[in-house]
């Protein structure tokens, strides 16, 4: 064990020689050095010292200097050593520069100047060697400290994903599957090495086009309406898959995925129970409101005495509100209908201008109580068209209704209707206060209860239920509108137009 510290050791034979370069150091202010004229002893010496600089003759009785340098240079890998040698043996010195790891050798006689250069910088080049190895040191604690923070990171993080109650594959962008978790083996009942012999898109059953493009997207994404055929039990499960792009680094060719499988059948089973509460509880209530309209109407039509125009208001407002409950009962059972398929189109040949003229002849005096006009523009309406006339009738009375709610005074309407080719295009336009493109998609969703402008006191279901309607029949509905400018609705129904060859199969 190293105890004390000497700067500099020297070691040769000759006493002329140690004593020249101690009256040298004397005179230079070299402090911390030590001399020996025997190597045996300076090496009993650096078994308990260290030293920055070791300087040796080469050739010395006891031992001859590239042996007692070699000795020291295990002792202490560090030092910087220096040779000195006559000019005779200047090729053995160079030599040993190789072999020995030398820093210098200096042949004799040497210049004062630049032996103590020599010194001073190999005194330099030690404490940078030894500042090296400590920091070398230090980096390995370091280096060793993160592989363990990472390994038990890396655990946990296997913790989490192989516990995970959500199916976890990653993916490239090729399809190939890379990793998969083993509740994806519960989901799909397969082993993990069978999921990973085989591609991205085969294990999934899915209707929405852009559930292709999953695997080329920098943004993270929700798909759902996606199903999973399970391999043991035979059964469908609809699931949510989540996706985000790994940033790999500028390292890795391949793109790659990570994208969590969420089971959600229990998530849809627990809707259509709450659907099925809701639809039996509406249909529970028509009974009690058709009820509570009938005696109503008794009263007001007095076939159970005279009323006085006071009696006659509240009456009629009690009905009128009545009839809106029955209103609200009614959409919530088609929306439900819809949305749990259970309501069957009836399509029949209809003319669809006739259509048209009563629903706007239904709701005219509604218009005319604001002094609003409605314009006519119809197109090639001449043949009949194939669709569910009542549904139909339901979706123009909705749309021609929330035009004419929305409105000012005096405002105006314009009723679009045109026949191109097969397919029939019907439009509502008003010049209201119109609607902010940000809002226009929030519309048509369940429940919506207008802008940020300006909150409706509707349900909220017309437009969601219209939706419903036209995307049943195959058709498209939407808005184009800017604030400040009215809006316009459309719907497209697409190859509705009667074909005359299939006449007899329509009448039948």
């Amino acid at each position: 064990m190293v105890n004390n510290f000497s700067k500099i050791l020297v070691v040769d034979d000759d006493n002329l020689v140690t004593s020249s370069l101690k009256s040298l150091f004397m005179i230079e202010g070299i402090d911390g050095a030590v001399f020996f004229n025997n190597p045996n002893e300076a090496l009993d010496f650096l078994k308990e010292n260290k030293c920055e600089v070791i300087i040796s003759d080469f050739m010395m009785p006891q031992m001859n200097g590239l042996e007692f340098l070699s000795e020291a240079k295990k002792l202490y890998p560090a030092s910087s050593m220096i040779l000195l040698t006559g000019y005779a043996d200047k090729e053995n010195a160079i030599k040993a520069i190789n072999e020995v790891g030398l820093y210098k050798y200096i042949e004799k006689p040497w210049d004062n100047d630049e032996l103590i250069i020599n010194i001073k910088n190999a005194s330099e080049r030690s404490n940078l060697i030894e500042k090296l190895e400590e920091s070398n040191e230090q980096l390995k604690k370091y280096s060793l400290h993160l592989e363990e923070l990472v390994r038990e990171k890396t655990q946990h993080l296997s913790a989490v994903i192989n516990n995970c109650a959500d199916g976890i594959l990653l993916v490239s962008s090729s399809g190939n599957i890379l990793e998969a978790n083993p509740q994806c083996e519960t989901l799909f009942g397969l082993s993990s090495d069978i999921i990973k012999s085989k591609n991205f898109f085969d294990l999934f059953n899915f209707e929405d086009e852009n559930f292709k493009n999953i695997l080329n997207s920098s943004n993270p994404k929700i798909f759902r309406n996606i199903n999973i055929l399970n391999a043991v039990n035979g059964i469908m499960t609809p699931v949510e898959i989540s996706e985000a792009l790994i940033d790999s680094g500028t390292n890795s060719d391949i793109t790659k995925y990570v994208l969590v499988i969420r089971d959600v059948h229990f998530q849809k089973e627990m809707d259509r129970l709450r659907e099925d509460f809701i639809a039996t509880l509406t249909h529970d209530l028509r009974t009690p409101s058709l009820a509570s309209i009938q005696t109503l109407e008794y009263f007001i039509n007095g076939k159970l005495g005279e009323l006085n125009d006071k009696q006659l208001m509240l009456l009629k407002t009690m009905k009128k509100s009545n009839e809106d409950m029955l209103g609200l009962v009614n959409t919530l059972l088609e929306v439900y209908k819809y949305e749990s398929g259970r309501l069957n189109l009836v399509k029949t040949p209809f003319d669809f201008k006739e259509l048209l003229d009563e629903c706007i002849e239904q709701v005219t005096p509604i218009a005319q109580a604001k002094h609003q006009n409605i314009e006519k523009n119809y197109v090639n309406l001449e043949s009949q068209i194939v669709a569910d006339r009542n549904e139909i009738r339901r979706v123009i009375i909705n749309l021609l209704g929330n035009a004419i709610k929305y409105t000012q005074d005096a405002g105006l309407i314009e009723v679009n209707a045109q026949i191109d080719g097969n397919d029939v295009r019907f439009s509502v336009k008003d010049n209201g206060e119109g609607i902010y493109k940000k809002d226009i998609p929030k519309l048509f969703k369940r429940f919506s209860q207008g802008t940020q402008e300006k909150r409706s006191i509707s349900t909220g279901l017309g437009l969601y239920l219209s939706k419903q309607i036209i995307d049943a029949h195959g058709g498209k509905i939407w808005l184009e509108s800017d604030k400040g400018k009215g809006s316009e609705f459309f719907f497209l129904l697409l190859d509705a137009v009667k074909d005359k060859d299939k006449e007899e199969l329509w009448t039948a």
